[in-house]
């Protein structure tokens, strides 16, 4: 069997891999609430995520401990962690193009499931997982670690990043002083045990950015990830006295 649809075919190339078996690559790409609108449609993604995660834990790992031979476990782990923490998961799976090509049903479509970050994670766990599956470990090392691209170049922007909050409130305090942002959760969507929010930052009356995550601190960091974009293009002018 063949994917034919031309936007699968191109998600294969922009992944670097033509899956042998190409059911792996649509599973990986339903979520569960496809099927609540097309259940002849098989599985959903999940148990490839479950998978998918222990790869990519195991790849980052193997990657880590390889490329810092002198690094003690502690720090190995913070690094293995920022490298596989769900907002950068998020951004990769959208780099990729995971986020055009998910299977969603009609309620998490309208519900903006489609950039929801937890959703773009399970997601890019799912690919991994379906790589896996269709070729071995070292083929499903080789393509992940093609995504991320040069550890040692990648990691010091990635750990600058930790603390996006912190970093931003830096930048304004010293010229805004110390309460000048704000952050405001401007939505909730989804059941209790599975919401996700959204939160804008606001600087006097101009919003820097919005964020989404599954916790307001989530939500909280992406925008303030975004807010530092924008305040490096055009950092916002001290108030008028």
């Amino acid at each position: 069997m063949e994917i034919v649809h031309p936007a699968l075919e191109r998600l294969q190339v922009r992944i670097g891999r033509s899956f042998r078996d190409p059911m792996l690559l649509l599973t990986a790409l339903t979520h569960s609430s496809y099927l609540q609108d097309h259940p002849e449609a098989g599985p959903h993604n999940q148990r490839l995520e479950f998978l998918g995660d222990a790869v990519l834990q195991l790849i980052l790992s193997e990657e880590l401990y390889q490329l810092y031979p002198e690094e003690r476990e502690g720090a190995l782990s913070k690094c293995r962690a920022t490298l596989s923490k769900g907002r950068f998961l998020s951004l990769l799976a959208r780099d990729l193009g995971l986020d055009t090509s998910l299977r969603l049903g009609q309620s998490e479509e309208q519900t903006g499931g489609r950039q929801r970050a937890s959703i773009l994670e399970d997601a890019l766990e799912a690919v991994i997982g379906a790589i896996y599956l269709d070729s071995d470990f070292a083929t499903t090392r080789s393509v992940v670690l093609g995504w991320y691209g040069p550890l040692p170049l990648r990691l010091p922007a990635l750990v600058e990043d930790e603390n996006p909050k912190g970093r931003l409130q830096e930048l304004v305090q010293a010229v805004h002083g110390n309460n000048a942002l704000q952050y405001e959760v401007v939505r909730a969507d989804g059941a209790p045990h599975e919401r996700e929010y959204e939160v804008s930052v606001r600087l006097h009356d101009t919003i820097l950015g919005t964020g989404r995550g599954t916790s307001k601190k989530m939500a909280e960091e992406e925008a303030a990830q975004a807010a530092l974009v924008s305040f490096r293009a055009a950092p916002p002018r001290p108030p008028v006295a």
